[in-house]
């Protein structure tokens, strides 16, 4: 009862087999991450099927393109206008050029007529980067599924199976309020990133964390993209907020982001805040957005050339037959300057 060769396909594998499609791509990733029992099913259900995986599942053992795809799931005005990236596909291609490797950018918020994602499963490149995802991005998941990937931070929707190279955001939001706490702040507020993203969730939880150590709830906590506009936005908020009766301004704001920091920054200091006598702000990053603030920032900063060295790292080495640590964990740093 099996398909005519070559032209079954995953989902009738993974039904004759009783196990998930991603379990089938596993295998014929060569992912080790297969138990035995499943193993064996899925090896059977293939061999009765005649299924053949397309040249991108099966780039670890038949032909390799030697291109590696960087993947964005980011609008293209987010992508240059944010020194992060920059920084991070600088170590990306550092580690690619001591490689035999080449780099393909592929920048998409979404990927609505599959191009992006067709590029990458029909056998483009061997391998890709993901990085900057959010936990909205379905297409993430096909190509996923087609070739070896690596991902940039921690999928909050993530497994176990994943392979990611990540900064301790946790650590960093709690650098942050230790640092405002030790110079006397306490009615700190803070300007989040996109929740749908795994690092923003981590720092504002270390953010949380920190202030119930003191028994302190956060002053506010307002959204943000990690772009400077939406800091813009929240210190508006914070100075409406402050001009209602019996309202006021906290003493501290932590911006997840340099960017969004200098937004607060500058939206503050534009209505006669005084930083940081008024208010202290700190960011996260350490890019050069720090030092083109008055004063300049105060931050978190996170290791961006070495994670974007660690992620083409780790995929090199899957693909080349090694056997590198599922989860790489980088650590954070403050930075002390003016605005706190």
């Amino acid at each position: 009862m099996g398909s005519s060769v070559g032209r079954a396909t995953i989902e009738e594998v993974a039904a004759a087999a009783g196990v998930s499609r991603s379990t089938v791509s596993r295998v014929v990733n060569g992912s080790t991450a297969v138990s035995p029992h499943a193993l064996a099913a899925v090896q059977d259900a293939i061999a009765r099927l005649g299924y053949v995986p397309n040249r991108a599942a099966r780039s670890l053992a038949l032909r390799q393109t030697h291109a590696i795809a960087l993947v964005v799931p980011e609008d293209t005005r987010r992508f240059f206008g944010d020194p992060y990236f920059g920084a991070v596909v600088a170590g990306i291609s550092d580690r690619i050029a001591r490689s035999d490797y080449i780099l393909n950018l592929l920048i998409a918020s979404d990927d609505p007529g599959g191009r992006m994602t067709g590029f990458v499963r029909n056998g483009g490149v061997d391998g890709a980067i993901i990085l900057s995802h959010h936990n909205s991005d379905a297409f993430v998941d096909r190509i996923v599924e087609a070739v070896p990937v690596v991902f940039g931070g921690r999928r909050t929707n993530g497994g176990e199976d994943d392979w990611f190279v990540d900064v301790d955001n946790v650590t960093g939001g709690r650098q942050a309020v230790q640092h405002l706490r030790d110079i006397g702040r306490r009615r700190i507020a803070t300007v989040t990133g996109p929740l749908s993203m795994a690092g923003a969730v981590d720092r504002l939880a270390g953010f949380r964390e920190r202030l119930a150590e003191d028994g302190l709830e956060p002053f506010a906590e307002i959204a943000g993209d990690y772009s400077e506009a939406s800091g813009a936005r929240a210190a508006q908020q914070l100075l409406q907020r402050a001009a209602e009766p019996g309202g006021a301004l906290p003493d501290a704001v932590f911006a997840a982001s340099d960017l969004m920091a200098r937004g607060v920054l500058r939206t503050l200091r534009g209505a006669g805040v005084r930083i940081p006598e008024d208010v202290a702000i700190i960011g996260f990053d350490d890019s050069p957005v720090a030092l083109s603030t008055d004063p300049p920032l105060t931050t978190i900063r996170q290791p961006m050339h070495a994670q974007g060295e660690a992620l083409a790292g780790v995929l090199i080495d899957r693909l080349t037959g090694a056997a590198p640590a599922h989860r790489t964990t980088l650590g954070t740093e403050l930075v002390v300057r003016g605005s706190a």
